[in-house]
Protein backbone atom coordinates (compact mmCIF):
# COMPACT_ATOMS: atom_id res chain seq x y z
CA UNK A 1 0.00 0.00 0.00
CA UNK A 2 1.04 3.37 -1.00
CA UNK A 3 0.93 6.82 0.59
CA UNK A 4 -1.68 7.83 -2.03
CA UNK A 5 -3.75 4.62 -1.61
CA UNK A 6 -6.47 4.96 0.68
CA UNK A 7 -6.49 2.13 3.54
CA UNK A 8 -9.12 -0.46 3.38
CA UNK A 9 -10.76 -1.81 6.16
CA UNK A 10 -8.77 -5.44 6.01
CA UNK A 11 -6.17 -3.46 6.20
CA UNK A 12 -6.70 -1.62 9.19
CA UNK A 13 -8.67 -4.50 11.06
CA UNK A 14 -5.43 -6.17 12.41
CA UNK A 15 -5.40 -10.14 12.70
CA UNK A 16 -7.82 -11.89 13.54
CA UNK A 17 -8.45 -14.79 16.54
CA UNK A 18 -11.46 -17.12 16.61
CA UNK A 19 -11.89 -19.69 18.69
CA UNK A 20 -12.82 -20.45 21.97
CA UNK A 21 -8.91 -20.72 22.61
CA UNK A 22 -8.42 -17.06 21.67
CA UNK A 23 -6.09 -15.18 24.08
CA UNK A 24 -7.66 -11.77 25.16
CA UNK A 25 -6.22 -9.38 27.55
CA UNK A 26 -9.91 -9.20 29.83
CA UNK A 27 -9.00 -12.93 31.00
CA UNK A 28 -5.55 -12.23 32.33
CA UNK A 29 -6.53 -9.27 34.17
CA UNK A 30 -9.36 -11.03 35.93
CA UNK A 31 -6.74 -13.86 36.43
CA UNK A 32 -4.38 -11.62 37.98
CA UNK A 33 -6.94 -10.12 40.20
CA UNK A 34 -8.08 -13.06 41.51
CA UNK A 35 -4.46 -14.49 42.57
CA UNK A 36 -4.43 -10.43 44.13
CA UNK A 37 -7.31 -11.01 46.33
CA UNK A 38 -6.53 -14.52 47.03
CA UNK A 39 -2.89 -13.42 48.21
CA UNK A 40 -4.76 -10.63 50.31
CA UNK A 41 -7.53 -13.10 51.79
CA UNK A 42 -4.76 -15.05 52.97
CA UNK A 43 -2.79 -13.02 54.52
CA UNK A 44 -6.00 -11.67 56.75
CA UNK A 45 -6.98 -15.18 57.63
CA UNK A 46 -3.09 -15.39 59.22
CA UNK A 47 -3.22 -12.00 60.78
CA UNK A 48 -6.69 -12.98 62.21
CA UNK A 49 -5.04 -16.27 63.67
CA UNK A 50 -2.44 -14.34 65.10
CA UNK A 51 -4.67 -11.94 66.61
CA UNK A 52 -6.73 -15.18 68.24
CA UNK A 53 -3.41 -16.39 69.57
CA UNK A 54 -1.90 -12.86 70.94
CA UNK A 55 -5.14 -12.12 72.56
CA UNK A 56 -5.37 -14.91 74.53
CA UNK A 57 -1.82 -15.26 75.90
CA UNK A 58 -1.52 -11.36 76.55
CA UNK A 59 -4.23 -10.76 78.66
CA UNK A 60 -3.32 -13.54 81.65
CA UNK A 61 -0.51 -11.24 82.10
CA UNK A 62 -2.46 -8.87 83.77
CA UNK A 63 -1.93 -8.96 87.65
CA UNK A 64 -5.11 -10.18 89.63
CA UNK A 65 -7.71 -12.86 90.02
CA UNK A 66 -10.87 -12.48 88.08
CA UNK A 67 -12.54 -15.18 90.32
CA UNK A 68 -11.68 -13.20 93.64
CA UNK A 69 -12.52 -9.93 91.47
CA UNK A 70 -15.97 -11.32 90.65
CA UNK A 71 -16.87 -11.96 94.66
CA UNK A 72 -16.30 -8.00 95.43
CA UNK A 73 -13.56 -8.68 98.32
CA UNK A 74 -16.52 -10.49 100.67
CA UNK A 75 -14.75 -13.34 102.33
CA UNK A 76 -15.39 -16.78 100.14
CA UNK A 77 -13.95 -19.87 100.87
CA UNK A 78 -11.45 -21.58 99.30
CA UNK A 79 -14.03 -24.57 98.34
CA UNK A 80 -16.30 -21.36 96.71
CA UNK A 81 -13.15 -20.01 95.04
CA UNK A 82 -12.22 -23.72 93.71
CA UNK A 83 -15.96 -23.75 92.33
CA UNK A 84 -16.16 -20.62 90.36
CA UNK A 85 -12.89 -21.59 88.89
CA UNK A 86 -13.88 -24.84 87.85
CA UNK A 87 -16.98 -23.33 86.48
CA UNK A 88 -15.49 -20.86 84.36
CA UNK A 89 -12.84 -23.62 83.44
CA UNK A 90 -9.88 -21.70 85.02
CA UNK A 91 -8.81 -24.64 86.72
CA UNK A 92 -8.15 -26.13 83.76
CA UNK A 93 -4.07 -26.30 82.20
CA UNK A 94 -3.21 -23.38 80.22
CA UNK A 95 -3.12 -25.75 77.26
CA UNK A 96 -6.55 -26.87 77.54
CA UNK A 97 -8.32 -23.80 78.12
CA UNK A 98 -6.41 -22.02 75.01
CA UNK A 99 -7.63 -25.14 72.38
CA UNK A 100 -11.08 -24.57 73.94
CA UNK A 101 -11.08 -20.85 73.42
CA UNK A 102 -9.72 -21.13 69.92
CA UNK A 103 -12.52 -24.28 69.30
CA UNK A 104 -15.10 -21.64 70.38
CA UNK A 105 -13.98 -18.71 68.81
CA UNK A 106 -13.91 -20.13 65.19
CA UNK A 107 -17.59 -20.91 65.51
CA UNK A 108 -18.46 -17.32 67.05
CA UNK A 109 -18.42 -18.51 70.64
CA UNK A 110 -16.47 -16.08 72.90
CA UNK A 111 -17.62 -17.40 75.97
CA UNK A 112 -19.67 -16.21 79.10
CA UNK A 113 -18.77 -12.52 80.65
CA UNK A 114 -17.15 -13.25 84.52
CA UNK A 115 -18.86 -10.15 85.92
CA UNK A 116 -22.01 -9.42 83.62
CA UNK A 117 -23.04 -13.63 83.36
CA UNK A 118 -24.26 -13.34 79.55
CA UNK A 119 -22.13 -14.15 76.43
CA UNK A 120 -19.82 -12.08 75.36
CA UNK A 121 -21.38 -11.69 71.93
CA UNK A 122 -24.25 -10.46 73.49
CA UNK A 123 -22.22 -7.34 74.79
CA UNK A 124 -21.00 -6.61 71.91
CA UNK A 125 -24.12 -6.61 70.35
CA UNK A 126 -25.79 -4.42 72.52
CA UNK A 127 -23.07 -1.79 72.85
CA UNK A 128 -22.10 -1.45 68.86
CA UNK A 129 -24.83 0.75 67.93
CA UNK A 130 -23.81 3.28 70.23
CA UNK A 131 -19.85 2.89 69.39
CA UNK A 132 -21.20 3.02 65.49
CA UNK A 133 -23.67 6.29 66.70
CA UNK A 134 -20.22 8.47 68.00
CA UNK A 135 -17.71 7.21 66.01
CA UNK A 136 -19.30 6.93 62.61
CA UNK A 137 -20.27 10.56 63.30
CA UNK A 138 -17.19 11.77 63.75
CA UNK A 139 -15.72 9.30 61.16
CA UNK A 140 -17.40 11.26 58.09
CA UNK A 141 -17.17 14.53 59.48
CA UNK A 142 -13.15 14.43 60.34
CA UNK A 143 -12.61 12.69 56.84
CA UNK A 144 -14.39 15.09 54.85
CA UNK A 145 -13.32 17.97 56.37
CA UNK A 146 -9.38 16.47 56.11
CA UNK A 147 -9.81 15.54 52.42
CA UNK A 148 -11.54 18.92 51.73
CA UNK A 149 -9.10 21.15 53.70
CA UNK A 150 -6.12 19.03 52.35
CA UNK A 151 -6.81 19.41 49.14
CA UNK A 152 -7.58 22.80 48.93
CA UNK A 153 -3.95 23.38 51.08
CA UNK A 154 -2.17 21.53 48.74
CA UNK A 155 -3.53 23.51 45.74
CA UNK A 156 -2.54 26.60 47.11
CA UNK A 157 0.78 25.40 48.93
CA UNK A 158 2.68 27.99 50.73
CA UNK A 159 -0.01 30.67 51.01
CA UNK A 160 -0.85 31.72 54.51
CA UNK A 161 -4.13 29.38 54.68
CA UNK A 162 -1.96 26.18 54.00
CA UNK A 163 0.30 27.13 56.74
CA UNK A 164 -2.32 28.01 59.20
CA UNK A 165 -4.33 24.53 57.94
CA UNK A 166 -0.91 22.83 58.17
CA UNK A 167 -0.21 23.62 61.46
CA UNK A 168 -3.57 23.80 63.45
CA UNK A 169 -3.72 20.18 61.88
CA UNK A 170 -0.19 19.00 62.85
CA UNK A 171 -0.96 20.53 66.82
CA UNK A 172 -4.27 19.33 67.32
CA UNK A 173 -2.93 15.98 65.58
CA UNK A 174 -0.77 15.53 68.51
CA UNK A 175 -2.63 16.03 71.50
CA UNK A 176 -3.98 13.41 73.33
CA UNK A 177 -7.65 12.78 72.99
CA UNK A 178 -8.23 12.17 76.87
CA UNK A 179 -6.44 15.43 77.65
CA UNK A 180 -8.64 17.54 74.67
CA UNK A 181 -11.78 15.60 75.99
CA UNK A 182 -11.27 16.77 79.76
CA UNK A 183 -10.11 20.17 78.65
CA UNK A 184 -13.56 20.40 77.19
CA UNK A 185 -15.55 19.06 79.89
CA UNK A 186 -14.26 22.14 81.99
CA UNK A 187 -14.75 24.49 79.81
CA UNK A 188 -17.77 23.69 78.33
CA UNK A 189 -19.94 21.33 80.54
CA UNK A 190 -18.80 22.59 84.04
CA UNK A 191 -18.21 26.31 82.97
CA UNK A 192 -14.99 28.37 83.12
CA UNK A 193 -15.05 32.01 83.67
CA UNK A 194 -17.71 34.20 82.04
CA UNK A 195 -18.62 30.75 79.44
CA UNK A 196 -21.33 28.76 81.38
CA UNK A 197 -21.69 24.94 81.13
CA UNK A 198 -23.61 24.23 78.04
CA UNK A 199 -22.89 20.32 77.88
CA UNK A 200 -23.57 17.30 79.58
CA UNK A 201 -20.49 15.94 81.19
CA UNK A 202 -21.07 12.33 80.07
CA UNK A 203 -23.02 9.99 79.00
CA UNK A 204 -25.61 9.06 76.53
CA UNK A 205 -29.11 10.72 77.27
CA UNK A 206 -30.67 12.01 80.45
CA UNK A 207 -33.33 9.45 80.08
CA UNK A 208 -37.06 9.97 80.39
CA UNK A 209 -37.49 11.25 76.52
CA UNK A 210 -39.23 9.98 74.24
CA UNK A 211 -39.83 10.77 70.38
CA UNK A 212 -38.05 14.23 69.23
CA UNK A 213 -36.99 15.24 72.56
CA UNK A 214 -35.12 11.64 72.81
CA UNK A 215 -33.20 12.25 69.90
CA UNK A 216 -32.18 16.15 70.24
CA UNK A 217 -31.26 14.56 74.09
CA UNK A 218 -28.73 12.27 72.12
CA UNK A 219 -27.43 14.76 69.87
CA UNK A 220 -26.89 17.07 72.62
CA UNK A 221 -24.79 14.21 74.73
CA UNK A 222 -22.68 13.69 71.31
CA UNK A 223 -21.36 17.28 70.75
CA UNK A 224 -18.44 17.41 72.86
CA UNK A 225 -17.17 13.70 72.40
CA UNK A 226 -17.63 14.25 68.47
CA UNK A 227 -16.02 17.94 68.73
CA UNK A 228 -12.62 15.60 70.54
CA UNK A 229 -12.50 12.95 67.96
CA UNK A 230 -12.84 15.68 64.71
CA UNK A 231 -10.53 17.74 66.19
CA UNK A 232 -7.76 14.89 66.90
CA UNK A 233 -8.41 12.85 63.97
CA UNK A 234 -9.20 15.17 60.40
CA UNK A 235 -4.92 16.08 61.12
CA UNK A 236 -3.66 13.27 59.89
CA UNK A 237 -6.46 13.17 56.86
CA UNK A 238 -5.69 16.57 56.03
CA UNK A 239 -1.75 15.55 55.88
CA UNK A 240 -1.96 12.19 53.92
CA UNK A 241 -4.39 14.18 51.59
CA UNK A 242 -2.03 17.07 51.01
CA UNK A 243 1.07 14.87 50.64
CA UNK A 244 -0.60 13.16 47.82
CA UNK A 245 -1.86 15.61 46.00
CA UNK A 246 1.75 17.58 45.98
CA UNK A 247 3.02 14.50 44.39
CA UNK A 248 1.13 14.71 41.39
CA UNK A 249 1.24 18.83 41.16
CA UNK A 250 4.03 18.40 38.66
CA UNK A 251 2.60 15.54 36.66
CA UNK A 252 2.53 15.82 32.68
CA UNK A 253 -0.85 15.25 32.22
CA UNK A 254 -2.06 17.99 34.55
CA UNK A 255 0.43 20.68 32.52
CA UNK A 256 -1.49 19.17 29.45
CA UNK A 257 -5.17 19.67 31.38
CA UNK A 258 -3.94 23.19 31.63
CA UNK A 259 -2.50 23.97 28.40
CA UNK A 260 -6.11 22.47 27.20
CA UNK A 261 -7.77 25.19 28.28
CA UNK A 262 -8.86 23.82 31.80
CA UNK A 263 -9.82 26.10 34.50
CA UNK A 264 -7.89 24.84 37.53
CA UNK A 265 -10.94 23.87 39.58
CA UNK A 266 -11.78 21.15 37.04
CA UNK A 267 -8.29 20.48 36.45
CA UNK A 268 -8.16 19.80 40.68
CA UNK A 269 -11.35 17.95 40.49
CA UNK A 270 -11.04 15.66 37.55
CA UNK A 271 -7.78 14.91 36.97
CA UNK A 272 -5.32 15.57 40.16
CA UNK A 273 -6.97 14.59 43.19
CA UNK A 274 -8.47 11.30 41.84
CA UNK A 275 -4.89 9.91 41.12
CA UNK A 276 -3.89 10.81 44.59
CA UNK A 277 -6.94 9.17 46.20
CA UNK A 278 -4.56 5.76 47.07
CA UNK A 279 -3.02 6.78 50.28
CA UNK A 280 -6.51 8.71 51.13
CA UNK A 281 -8.06 4.78 50.43
CA UNK A 282 -5.86 3.61 52.66
CA UNK A 283 -6.39 5.79 55.76
CA UNK A 284 -9.90 6.06 55.37
CA UNK A 285 -9.99 2.37 55.27
CA UNK A 286 -8.24 2.01 58.45
CA UNK A 287 -10.02 4.61 60.31
CA UNK A 288 -13.29 3.03 59.10
CA UNK A 289 -12.10 0.00 61.49
CA UNK A 290 -11.56 1.59 64.17
CA UNK A 291 -14.60 3.67 63.62
CA UNK A 292 -15.88 -0.39 64.15
CA UNK A 293 -13.53 -0.93 66.99
CA UNK A 294 -14.24 2.21 68.64
CA UNK A 295 -12.16 4.94 70.66
CA UNK A 296 -11.53 3.68 74.36
CA UNK A 297 -9.87 7.03 75.79
CA UNK A 298 -12.68 9.25 74.59
CA UNK A 299 -15.83 6.85 75.28
CA UNK A 300 -14.26 6.60 78.44
CA UNK A 301 -13.35 9.69 79.07
CA UNK A 302 -17.40 11.16 78.08
CA UNK A 303 -18.66 7.67 79.81
CA UNK A 304 -20.40 7.11 76.45
CA UNK A 305 -22.14 3.42 76.37
CA UNK A 306 -19.97 1.62 73.75
CA UNK A 307 -17.11 -0.88 73.01
CA UNK A 308 -14.59 1.43 74.23
CA UNK A 309 -16.28 2.14 77.67
CA UNK A 310 -16.37 -1.75 77.65
CA UNK A 311 -13.08 -2.50 76.95
CA UNK A 312 -11.97 -0.70 79.98
CA UNK A 313 -14.84 -1.89 82.44
CA UNK A 314 -13.45 -5.63 81.60
CA UNK A 315 -10.10 -4.70 81.37
CA UNK A 316 -10.55 -3.53 85.47
CA UNK A 317 -11.94 -6.91 87.01
CA UNK A 318 -10.06 -8.49 84.81
CA UNK A 319 -12.87 -9.81 82.60
CA UNK A 320 -10.70 -12.15 80.51
CA UNK A 321 -13.15 -13.27 77.71
CA UNK A 322 -14.64 -10.24 77.53
CA UNK A 323 -11.24 -8.36 77.04
CA UNK A 324 -10.56 -11.44 74.98
CA UNK A 325 -14.03 -11.10 72.71
CA UNK A 326 -13.41 -7.28 72.48
CA UNK A 327 -10.16 -7.64 71.44
CA UNK A 328 -10.69 -9.73 68.63
CA UNK A 329 -13.42 -7.71 67.11
CA UNK A 330 -11.33 -4.38 67.43
CA UNK A 331 -8.55 -6.59 65.41
CA UNK A 332 -10.76 -8.01 62.63
CA UNK A 333 -12.80 -4.78 61.85
CA UNK A 334 -9.05 -3.34 61.43
CA UNK A 335 -7.60 -6.64 59.14
CA UNK A 336 -11.39 -6.43 57.33
CA UNK A 337 -11.15 -3.00 56.31
CA UNK A 338 -7.65 -3.32 55.22
CA UNK A 339 -8.74 -6.03 53.69
CA UNK A 340 -11.48 -4.70 51.67
CA UNK A 341 -8.80 -1.61 51.08
CA UNK A 342 -5.86 -3.94 49.20
CA UNK A 343 -9.20 -5.47 47.37
CA UNK A 344 -10.66 -1.76 45.75
CA UNK A 345 -6.84 -0.28 45.34
CA UNK A 346 -7.50 -1.62 41.50
CA UNK A 347 -10.48 0.71 41.13
CA UNK A 348 -8.18 3.55 41.44
CA UNK A 349 -5.04 2.21 40.21
CA UNK A 350 -5.26 -0.93 37.99
CA UNK A 351 -1.82 -1.42 37.88
CA UNK A 352 -2.11 -2.80 41.64
CA UNK A 353 -3.82 -5.96 40.46
CA UNK A 354 -1.59 -7.20 38.19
Amino acid sequence: MTADTEPTPADTAGPVITGPAAPGPRPRVGAGYVRYGAGKLGGAIVSLLAVLVTGFFLFRLIPGDPVKTMTGGRPVSAEQLAAYRKQFGLDLPLWQQFTDYCGKALTGDLGTSYQFRTPVIDKITEALPNTLLLTGTAFVLYTALGMYLGTRSAWRHGSLGDRVNTGLALTLYSLPSFWLGLLLIIVFSVGLGPVPGLFPTGGMEAGGTGGFARVFDIAHHLVLPVITLVAVEYGQTLLVTRSALLDEMGSDYLTTARAKGLRDDLVRRRHAVPNALLPTVTLVFVNLGRTVAGVILVETVFSWPGLGGLFYQALSVPDLPLVQGLFLFFASAVIVMNTLADLVYPLFDPRVGR
